[in-house]
């Protein structure tokens, strides 16, 4: 059983805004939103009331500049803050569905400006103790309102981890903004204090030579290997979930599907070139593996 109140939150409202979860077989989730407002104590009272007013509590609402924290209800119970897709109530999809609202805006990344304590790290202790990797299954987050397109519904009923409100089919907003999502668990690391994590799993380790000779396709490597194929299995399935292989392709071969899905990565880091080749290096192999629970072995 996890925690369904954190001790060092605020008590918010009357501690009922849901009800029981619709798919507990699910595993458990947690959805980072953004209050689309300031920050600071004035913000957080305000913000607070609003969502109360209008029956839209998430479960935590979090200020990235003080550190307060606030807690609406149990986590074990829906929260309010996602629309319904179709007919599945999304609130209740999951063993849990941890709802954090941020005080701040999608424009304006929070990572880059906050102040995360002991709240913080009490806060992912509780999301934690619920087993909820340090991932995030559903890949990127929008970088804009233009961009608020990767919703996918298979991985949403599927897969436990953090999602941003721009990952939840059935919703059209785009928070909580392009933030660091590494920096989200790098702030709490597992093991420090308040931290949780105790029970968390190990990180798999992926070796660099191995994804690299396997997307150049090395004769001297034993294509078959396990070692090589278990490599390459971790990367394309962070590849599926950034939305850039089809599943069906995530086999562990790291064929020319594969590369032109690295290629399509690199771009998007940034590269060009001959540096957006679809063989993986070290910088992009490594960021990927931060937003995917991986480490890198150089």
């Amino acid at each position: 059983m996890g925690t369904n109140w954190i001790e060092k939150a605020q008590r918010l409202g009357d501690g009922s805004i849901g009800g029981a979860m619709d798919h507990p077989s699910i595993p458990g989730r947690v959805v980072w939103h953004t209050t689309e407002s300031g920050a600071g104590d004035d913000a957080f009272r305000s913000v607070t009331s609003h969502l109360i007013s209008v029956s839209a509590e998430p479960h935590l609402l979090y200020d990235p500049t003080t550190d307060r924290l606030g807690q609406f209800g149990p986590l074990n119970a829906s929260a309010r803050a996602l629309r319904n897709d179709g007919s599945t109530r999304t609130n209740r999809v999951g063993k849990v569905c941890i709802q954090i609202e941020v005080l701040g805006r999608a424009g304006k990344p929070f990572t880059a400006t906050w102040k995360p304590g002991p709240n913080y790290r009490a806060m992912m202790a509780a999301i934690r103790s619920w087993k909820i990797p340090d991932t995030f299954p559903a890949g990127r987050i929008a970088t804009s309102g233009a961009d608020a397109t990767n919703r996918p519904r298979t991985i949403w009923m599927s897969k436990g981890g953090h999602y941003g409100h721009a990952n939840i089919p059935g919703n059209d907003h785009w928070d909580p903004g392009n933030i660091d999502k590494s920096a989200l668990f790098e702030a709490a690391p597992v093991g420090s204090p308040g931290a949780g994590g105790g029970s968390t799993p190990s990180k798999p380790v992926v070796d660099l030579s191995n994804v690299v000779a396997a997307a150049r396709r090395d004769p001297g490597l034993p294509q078959g290997g396990k070692t090589h194929k278990a490599d390459v299995l971790v990367v394309e399935k962070a590849l599926v979930a950034e939305g850039l292989l089809p599943a069906q392709w995530a086999d562990g071969s790291f064929g020319s599907r594969t590369v032109e899905a690295y290629a399509s990565l690199q771009r998007r880091y940034g590269f060009s070139g001959t540096d957006a080749n679809g063989i993986p290096g070290q910088t992009t192999l490594k960021r990927l593996g931060k937003e995917h629970g991986f480490t890198v072995k150089a």
